[in-house]
């Protein structure tokens, strides 16, 4: 059963983010903001005028004191020592943010709004460097890809998922996901059967900075590789029963966290699959037998499937975990040396699960 971290936030939670001393911030409807320590408890708390939703939060790797948020179309940068007034606020966006992501280098912070646009913020200069602009819809999620600081993935509700280098104001790759929709539509299904339109809601890049995620609203997990100023599809799996709301790949491994509409959350391991394709492009027939122990975690409502790497050619995750509302955020950090999972959902407490038997 999830420890519930209470007393912060009066409405929905839609993001989070943790620092590498143990800090947690997260963001709501309605403007709030709070931090908190690694055992639950709130710090701190702000309010932005305006009330506009604060849609991502991202502590600063090399100053954990430094706290990024975007509300509305406007970014600030907060002390989390002092949160009643920001250190600095800008309004680059000309529509409504849902999603900040840094660079490695911590020079660039890119933004994604509702427009379609990334603006990139160059923070040393306090200026915009560049603005993206390919996404023909939302582009609900953005990500730098570790160890490349000049290189950024993005994905959008207009099915789109693509590859930048910022010495390009274009794309260097783009996939449309309504492609692999379309095929999927020619193979045969269930009579009454829908199938949703792959609206993309989630990008998460590996920590090698080659391989990436994308999680979409066809309930399907897209694992991609890029190979240059190319991308791929390496694998695409059935994860949810509802659109994929969040993926969120574990620090230095192959292990992917997936929240669904569905209010399942989801452990992968598709190391295997993604070593296999490097070594052979060829696609394998080859299935291997599961060994399967089904236990029941910490209590009566969560429900762990630990399993092999594939059964019947699909991908079986090695944890399931019935979270029962429908995922906003989901952050994998330590806390006191263990591996937990936090998730954020349309209530207005944070979920904490245990991953240390993991």
């Amino acid at each position: 059963m999830a420890v519930k971290w209470t007393g912060g936030h009066s409405s929905p939670i839609l993001c989070l983010n943790a620092s590498q001393e143990g800090l947690v911030a997260s963001g709501a409807e309605c403007g709030d903001l709070m931090v908190w320590g690694e055992d639950g408890t709130p710090l701190g708390h702000t309010h932005f005028q305006g009330a506009d939703d604060v849609t991502s939060v991202l502590f600063s790797p090399s100053c954990p004191t430094k706290l990024y948020a975007s509300h509305g179309e406007t970014i600030s940068i907060l002390d989390v020592r002092s949160l009643k007034e920001s250190l600095d606020h800008f309004h680059v966006n000309e529509e409504e943010i849902n999603c900040l992501s840094l660079n490695e280098t911590e020079n660039l912070l890119a933004s994604a709004d509702d427009s379609g646009t990334i603006k990139i913020l160059d923070l040393e200069k306090k200026k915009v460097s560049r603005s993206l602009k390919r996404h023909s819809n939302i582009c609900s999620s953005v990500a730098f890809r570790p160890q490349r600081p000049q290189s950024l993935v993005s994905c959008g509700l207009d099915m789109q998922v693509m590859l930048w280098n910022l010495q390009k104001a274009r794309p260097l790759c783009i996939t449309n996901l309504q492609e692999d929709e379309m095929e999927e539509m020619e193979s045969p299904q269930s009579p009454g059967q829908l199938l949703n339109p792959a609206l993309a809601h989630s990008v998460s890049v590996a920590s090698c900075g080659n391989i990436f995620s994308c999680g979409a609203e066809d309930g399907k997990i897209r694992i991609f590789r890029v190979m240059g100023v190319k991308c791929e599809q390496e694998l695409g799996f059935k994860g949810h029963t509802l659109g994929v709301s969040q993926v969120c790949f574990l620090p230095e491994s192959y292990l992917l966290l997936t929240g669904g509409n569905d209010g399942k959350i989801m452990l992968w391991d598709v190391g295997g699959e993604v070593e296999k394709k490097q070594k052979s492009p060829t696609k394998h027939t080859h299935r291997k037998k599961t060994k399967r122990t089904t236990g029941t975690k910490q209590g009566g409502n969560t429900h762990a499937s630990v399993t092999g790497e594939e059964e019947r050619g699909t991908m079986l995750p090695k944890l399931s975990i019935e979270h029962g509302e429908k995922v906003n955020w989901l952050l994998s950090t330590k806390i006191k040396g263990f591996q937990n999972i936090l998730v954020a959902d349309q209530t207005s407490c944070i979920s904490l699960y245990h991953l240390k038997e993991f």
